[in-house]
């Protein structure tokens, strides 16, 4: 489990979050043995399938203090808990249908003290916060994804791009982004990443 891949790419955390992000990996190992949260033959690789993955999306966007996000269908808590440690001064709040998932994901907000983060056991349906932006991980097709949440964006702008939602997905998106046009921003993670598992992988914008 390679911990000090997180470090290659930002090398400028502090020592909390170093020791946070340090502490993921056993605490994924203990609880994936009692809730199946992760695939069992990931979680040996859940710096970089997982946190690494998550964090994709600060180096599409560096959010700005005061900032709010959800993370729609966060299951295991990605990309809500990397995303939360790397910036201490946003707010997150992590949304997801399966109880059991939830249950896990707070527990280890509690466990490396995230102050920033609040969990909801809901449908998204449900949840009618409004946020600056929603993060996913490749929850359900866009369209869809996008028609749940389009309520919780606010209007009140305050980062160096509109309101919206990211999304991380990988494969063959062209059905799913057609309806959207120009509207759309799609960035390949090889962009960012060298490692093998995200050749195929990428940050889809659309600003709602």
């Amino acid at each position: 489990m390679n911990r000090d891949v997180i470090a290659n790419y930002f090398p400028k955390l502090s020592g909390e979050q170093t020791k946070q992000f340090d502490v993921l990996g056993d605490l994924y190992t203990g609880w994936n043995a009692k809730i199946n949260v992760i695939s069992r033959k990931d979680i040996d690789h859940l710096y970089e399938h997982h946190v690494l993955h998550s964090l994709s999306i600060a180096m599409f966007i560096r959010f700005t203090d005061g900032t709010n996000v959800m993370d729609a269908g966060t299951g295991g808590g990605f990309p809500g808990i990397p995303l939360a440690i790397l910036f201490p001064e946003v707010r997150f709040h992590l949304v997801d249908s399966t109880g059991k998932k939830i249950k896990v994901v707070q527990a280890i907000i509690d466990a490396i003290g995230l102050k920033n983060s609040t969990t909801r056991h809901c449908c998204l349906e449900d949840e009618k916060g409004v946020f600056d932006f929603v993060v996913s991980r490749a929850v359900m097709t866009l369209p869809e994804l996008t028609r749940l949440v389009r309520k919780n964006i606010g209007q009140a702008h305050r980062n160096a791009i509109p309101n919206g939602l990211i999304c991380l997905k990988g494969g063959d998106i062209r059905k799913e982004t057609a309806s959207f046009g120009k509207n759309v921003i799609i960035t390949l993670l090889q962009e960012y990443f060298s490692e093998p598992c995200f050749e195929t992988k990428k940050i889809i914008y659309i600003p709602l």
